[in-house]
Parts: structure tokens; C-alpha cells; sequence
């Protein structure tokens, strides 16, 4: 498990260029507030918005999750636990005022970004440029955005 990708995914790249492009600036891998552990794979820290891409088989995707034929048992309460983790993530987010979005890793991203975009501007505490925490200097210029 230590060799899976735990950042930087496809998906999640594929999701970051997309709002990259379309303007939009964020934090990435950012601990979450009261839960130093946890991280959200974006986050739109002014208008209060984390975004997941959650992957088929760690999270348990209805569509795509599948469970592992060898040390079964040990499989299934990893992968429950996982989505007990993403469940209590998000209620104590919610909690916190923030609001969250999560994306399975075989969704369009394009799609995602587009549902990011309108979500962000349906919020308070967002600038007309959504350059995320710009003031602090801790903007997020994603790398791979020019590779294009």
C-alpha cells in the first residue's frame, strides 16, 4: 500500500488542469482544519470547498469497487473503514461551515471542474478571479497546466 499514489493521481491532475484552465486557483494536498491527518486533494480555502477524487477500489465505488479475493476479511475492514474515514471527513467539515465535493476517479473530469465552477460561484467568500489565498502568497500555480 505505501507504493499507491496517495497525490498527483490522474484523475486529480486531469481535475486541476481543467480548473486551472478555466481560471480558477486553489490549494492542493492541504491539511484540513481540526484534522491534521487528513487532506483534501483541492481546496478553495476563501469560499470554504474541498474536493476529493476518490479512487474505485479505496473507497468502495458502487460501480467499480471490487473486493480483494485473497485475505478477505482484512480487505473488508480496510476498505469499510475508508469509507467511514470519508464519511466523518466530511460531517466534520460540514460541521465547520465548509462544504465538500467528491468525484470518483472514472467521472469526466471536464464534467467535475464545470460542477467545481458553478459551485464556487454560487459561494461567499469568493473572488471574481478565485485566486485562492493570493494575499498569503501561497497560491498554487499548477505545473502541469502548460504542458498542453
Amino acid at each position: 500500500m505505501s507504493r499507491q499514489k496517495r497525490r498527483d493521481t490522474g484523475p486529480e491532475m486531469q481535475l486541476r488542469r481543467t480548473l486551472h484552465r478555466m481560471g480558477l486557483r486553489y490549494r492542493v494536498n492541504l491539511p484540513l482544519p481540526g484534522m491534521p491527518r487528513r487532506r483534501a486533494d483541492v481546496t478553495f480555502t476563501r469560499a470554504r470547498l474541498a474536493i476529493f477524487v476518490d479512487g474505485c477500489f479505496w473507497h468502495r465505488c458502487p460501480r467499480h469497487g471490487t473486493d480483494p479475493a485473497n485475505n478477505s476479511s482484512w480487505w473488508a475492514r480496510k476498505l469499510n473503514s475508508n469509507v467511514a474515514r470519508d464519511r466523518e471527513t466530511d460531517e466534520r467539515l460540514r460541521e465547520a461551515g465548509w462544504n465538500v465535493l467528491r468525484f470518483w476517479e472514472h467521472e469526466d473530469m471536464s464534467e467535475a471542474a464545470t460542477r467545481v465552477a458553478a459551485l464556487l460561484s454560487e459561494l461567499p467568500g469568493n473572488t471574481s478571479s478565485t485566486r485562492d489565498d493570493e494575499k498569503d502568497g501561497n497560491t498554487y500555480e499548477d505545473k502541469g497546466a502548460s504542458r498542453e
